[in-house]
């Protein structure tokens, strides 16, 4: 379970069996900021309001602080291993098979779960823009059942299923299955929709900051978090759930075996991309915090602070006034433009969110597929799984899979609880990331890189400590869920993975490698 897939292994399997490259540095960048901006900052801003209040600026920068030292690691070794499988590859050709497989596991809640949040963030942007139309969906279409097991809790009274987040992920799945290329060019066209509604806010919003200056006091009327009580309170709290906003650019590594010239341009769009979030991000925080407030919300009969997202904030008096704050609202950005004598612009705001998001959507399963792809081709999954269709040249079994996880998740789970499951696996294979980039620089010192992370001792220790921080932050449900995600992957991988893996057998991929009519597998 130690073994280890060598650098030169990997490059050589990707080679053999490999998909097609089509993606430059513009494409890439563009895939990062499509699946970075989205459900962070047009849903999850009054999820931060409400653990950590106008102090959520300071978690959007510990957040985007995290994630730029990860980025840093990241980008050496997508350089040097330039193949699909993102963390996963990295980690089984330094740490070996037993860490790659954990992180591998560990990114099906990022990226599928994170796919989910998503999708529910989609669905209450478009129940917002039919109610403008005078459309009325019935609420217990739009929202989960109330569920209570455990670890697993959320759900509204009087919810079925989440069915508008079921439909946007099935037209997902069917579009990824139709091929990469196509994905891309739709993805740019809706990122260009998300930023022109960014820009239109900020515009809006932050001539208001300086006369409402009142707005950023109490700054931080949640303090800073307990950090081994797992409230997920407080800045830190705020953002270890907000973190989620910033993961994107992790897919744009997982790209890497379809990019061409990945040396260069894999870095190119890791950076760009999570640089140019960060900017929209902060100046949206203040444009949200001047114009409109983003006080967290008591409960004036215990004094107590409501817990993000619940039945009781919505259903409390202050929610249910005809100007609610910040944090009753399930698209934010939109429904602060109304607040401010601008409706129609909260009807385009809300409208672009209905249209981009999406491409959220899209990036989160697409990243989900590529891992499943690369697992298969190493065998440590059934190989079936690996197949490429013959005329789309894309994963499609596997992307039917992801696409039916996804939309059962989004289908009964709220929004902050998915991206909360999605951030604990997110940041323990950040962590590996950050570990392996170091380990590998003493392992291969002399291999080619042509992106070598600054000052790598300094940095990934920074990484792998903030990645720490961040998770002992979320919620205690979360860090839960994580603990019984990671032993139900030991359980299948010592089952199946262990005895199938290639590495063990001494064969670089299963066959068969050619597929018959329709895609289907000869």
């Amino acid at each position: 379970m130690w073994r280890i897939k060598s650098l030169d292994a990997i490059l050589a399997t990707a080679e053999k069996k490999s998909l097609h490259r089509s993606l430059g540095p513009f494409q890439l960048t563009m895939l990062g900021i499509g699946a970075v901006i989205g459900t962070g900052i047009f849903v999850l801003t009054a999820t931060a309001a409400q653990k950590a209040g106008p102090g959520m600026m300071i978690s959007f920068i510990i957040a985007g602080a995290v994630c730029a030292v990860a980025a840093l690691c990241y980008s050496e070794l997508a350089s040097m291993v330039p193949v699909a499988g993102s963390a996963y590859t990295y980690s089984y050709a330094v740490m070996g098979e037993l860490v790659a497989w954990l992180v591998g596991w560990a990114l099906i809640l990022e990226y599928a779960l994170g796919a989910s949040a998503v999708a529910v963030g989609w669905s209450g942007h478009i129940v917002g823009v039919l109610g403008d139309m005078g459309i009325h969906l019935p609420h217990a279409l739009t929202v989960g059942p109330k569920i209570s097991w455990g670890f697993l809790t959320g759900g509204e009274v009087g919810g079925i299923i989440n069915l508008p987040a079921v439909i946007i992920t099935v037209l997902v799945t069917l579009l990824l299955v139709l091929g990469t290329k196509e994905s891309a060019v739709v993805n740019t066209v809706l990122v260009a929709i998300k930023i022109a509604a960014l820009t239109l806010f900020l515009v809006l919003t932050l001539p208001l900051v300086t006369g409402h200056l009142a707005n950023f006091q109490p700054f931080t009327p949640r303090g800073w978090g307990n950090l081994m009580g797992g409230s997920g309170t407080g800045v830190l709290g705020a953002a270890a759930s907000i973190f989620f906003a910033y993961v994107g650019f992790d897919a744009v590594s997982t790209a890497a075996e379809e990019t061409k010239n990945p040396q260069r341009n894999v870095p190119i769009g890791l950076l760009a991309s999570l640089f140019i979030c960060t900017v929209f991000y902060l100046l949206v925080a203040s444009g949200v915090i001047g114009s409109w407030g983003a006080q967290p919300l008591a409960d004036p009969s215990t004094g107590q602070f409501f817990a993000d997202g619940s039945p009781e904030l919505y259903g409390s008096a202050a929610c249910g006034s005809a100007h609610a704050p910040t944090v009753c609202s399930k698209e934010a950005l939109a429904y602060i433009l109304h607040q401010v004598n601008n409706p129609i612009a909260g009807y385009l705001v809300g409208l672009a969110a209905t249209f981009a998001l999406p491409s959220v959507v899209l990036m989160m399963m697409y990243g989900q597929t590529r891992i499943f792809f690369v697992m298969a081709r190493d065998g440590l999954l059934p190989g079936a799984l690996s197949a490429v269709h013959r005329s789309f040249k894309t994963p499609w079994i596997i992307t039917i899979i992801t696409g039916v996880v996804v939309a059962l998740a989004a289908a009964f789970f709220p929004v902050g609880q998915l991206a909360d499951y999605s951030n604990a696996g997110t940041l323990f294979a950040f962590a590996a990331v950050s570990l392996g980039v170091m380990i590998l620089r003493f392992a291969d010192p002399k291999r080619t890189r042509p992106f070598r992370t600054p000052a790598v001792f300094i940095v990934a220790p920074l990484s792998i400590l903030g990645c720490a921080v961040l998770f002992i932050s979320l919620t205690k449900q979360a860090m839960g869920l994580f603990a019984v995600w990671a032993v139900i992957g030991l359980i299948f991988y010592f089952s199946y993975g262990f005895w199938k893996s290639n590495v063990r057998r001494g064969v670089e991929f299963d066959e068969p490698l050619t597929e018959g009519p329709g895609g289907i597998p000869d």
